[in-house]
């Protein structure tokens, strides 16, 4: 499932994704969760497969999400589970960013006012159209805490409206044993930055 394929830009998408996936999409797409969930037991120490797997099996679109995130290079893992609203908490797990979301400015706004080399998409709209949120730094913070990640890339997150309004969006990486929150323009974008994503079933 490893193609990278970038989403299409909500404002240029003329045709309606399919946001289900066939029996053997839905096979797969749960062996490779079960296969990463075993192999990572410290990302989620006392949670059971068998109770996240049903959970899975009824909810379609969030599976679908999670095919996306995997298919965009991800490799969403369950990460915790939410006591309060019973939700397990899927985050992006891959050691760098996701290799199909790099190259994205952080929002539409940043992504239209560049008025040369425009990238093709933006990490807002992208996540919107997987129905998926974006990691705020708090998350990204606990993230970390269950590995070491972006030690060679980095990845926009959710930036405050009061930062966002003066032109700016924030984004993190982890350098020489610590996780480092810095500041672009929101037009901004490089090709070893994309964005992590959460999901709760």
């Amino acid at each position: 499932m490893k193609t990278y394929d970038k989403l299409p830009s909500i404002k240029a998408q003329k045709v309606k994704i399919k946001k289900e996936l066939s029996p053997e999409q839905r096979k797969e797409i749960l062996r490779i969760l079960k296969t990463r969930f075993e192999k990572n037991m410290n990302r989620h120490r006392n949670l059971e497969w068998v109770k996240i797997l049903a959970r899975l099996e009824a909810s379609p679109q969030k599976l679908w999400s999670l095919s996306e995130m995997e298919r965009t290079g991800g490799e969403p893992d369950v990460i915790g589970h939410e006591k309060k609203t019973d939700e397990y908490i899927f985050y992006d797990c891959s050691a760098e960013s996701p290799k199909g979301r790099r190259n994205v400015c952080y929002d539409r706004q940043g992504q239209e006012s560049r008025k040369a080399f425009q990238p093709e998409n933006n990490a807002i709209d992208m996540a919107a159209a997987m129905y998926i949120e974006l990691l705020t730094e708090a998350e990204y913070r606990k993230l970390q805490k269950l590995g070491n990640f972006d030690l060679k890339t980095s990845s926009w997150v959710k930036t405050p409206s009061d930062i966002r309004e003066l032109g700016g969006a924030l984004f993190v990486d982890r350098r020489y044993g610590h996780v480092f929150v810095y500041h672009n323009s929101a037009p901004s974008y490089y090709s070893t930055r994309a964005f992590r994503g959460s999901l709760r079933v």
